[in-house]
């Protein structure tokens, strides 16, 4: 078998003279076949690298967006050459690599290595931090996987308790239509539909934070009638590092308008659902019990029947 790491030693070289000469994607096999011949002439099976390359090209449209989601703060043109095209690689392996293949931990510990070797003094942090993030929407795929590296690498992490807390504000959006109970719901990246939350900035409250929140990711305007639940989850930031995310969410109603997604990252849609077809959609694992919560709320509130 030819050896992974320069087969994609290769393939990033080749996406980075691709992307430094604004060439056509139908270039790119020749790049990667002159590289191979160039830096690995004895490789024989060139069908990682070609599937490789060719894979990333074609669902480039859909990780550029994932890259701008998942660091908002780096619009896609002021990131790196090289580090933008290490994250094309990692996130093309990450989310649709063969995981039976290429395990999530592999690809992202692959893709700090090239982003270490190729990149500048922060790059191996700024992969790292954009993959975790992703890596974490994505539910840890293979966590509890180990290996004695990660676990070297687990006891330079910072501890539970030492990590920095963010507090936001999220709420299931409700509002009755015809007698019937529908819920305003937002549509993330990674293919989830969850609840709307931002993060409280200096001086709010839970309450005045929340409204805020929703009315900037939904265009909405609620009144907030009682607490839900609280959530704590660790997450990983590009630059700040891994940090503790404190949520706190209500149940809300608003008038039935047409839902304005903001611009807020992450996010691609915002719709109404019946209640009754709730229970279709994708939710991530810790959302599903608080919209149930809401939905048993209303049920005896409202005096409806599903």
């Amino acid at each position: 078998m030819a050896n992974r790491h320069l087969s994609r030693s290769i393939v990033l070289q080749s996406l980075f003279e691709w992307d430094f000469r604004n060439l056509s994607d139908a270039s790119i096999a020749d790049i990667l076949q002159r590289n191979v011949d160039e830096f690995a002439p004895g490789m024989g099976d060139f069908s990682f690298v070609k599937n490789l390359g060719d894979g990333i090209l074609k669902k480039r449209k859909d990780i550029d967006t994932i890259i701008e989601k998942a660091a908002p703060e780096w619009p896609l043109d002021k990131i790196a050459m090289v580090d933008r095209n290490v994250l094309r690689l990692g996130l093309y392996e990450l989310i649709f690599g063969d995981r039976k293949e290429v395990p999530a931990k592999v690809a992202i510990n692959e893709a700090i290595e090239l982003a270490k070797s190729f990149g500048g003094d922060t790059s191996g942090k700024f992969v790292n931090g954009v993959l975790g993030a992703v890596y974490k929407e994505m539910g840890e795929p293979g966590k509890d996987e180990t290996s004695p590296r990660k676990d070297k690498q687990h006891k330079k992490e910072v501890a539970f308790e030492d990590m920095p807390i963010k507090k936001l504000g999220g709420a299931v959006v409700y509002t009755i239509q015809d007698g019937e109970i529908f819920l305003a719901l937002v549509h993330d990246v990674f293919g989830h539909w969850t609840l709307s939350k931002g993060k409280l900035e200096a001086g709010e409250n839970e309450h005045e934070g929340t409204i805020r929140e929703i009315k900037e990711e939904m265009g909405v305007d609620i009144t907030i009638e009682e607490e839900l639940a609280h959530n704590e989850y660790v997450a990983s930031h590009p630059e700040e590092g891994k940090m503790r995310k404190q949520v706190s969410y209500f149940l809300a109603r608003t008038e039935y308008t047409p839902l304005t997604l903001g611009t807020s990252g992450g996010l691609d849609d915002a719709k109404w659902f019946n209640v009754k077809d709730i229970l279709n959609l994708n939710f991530y694992n810790d959302i599903l019990p608080i919209v149930t919560k809401a939905i048993q709320i209303l049920i005896k509130k409202e005096s409806v029947v599903l």
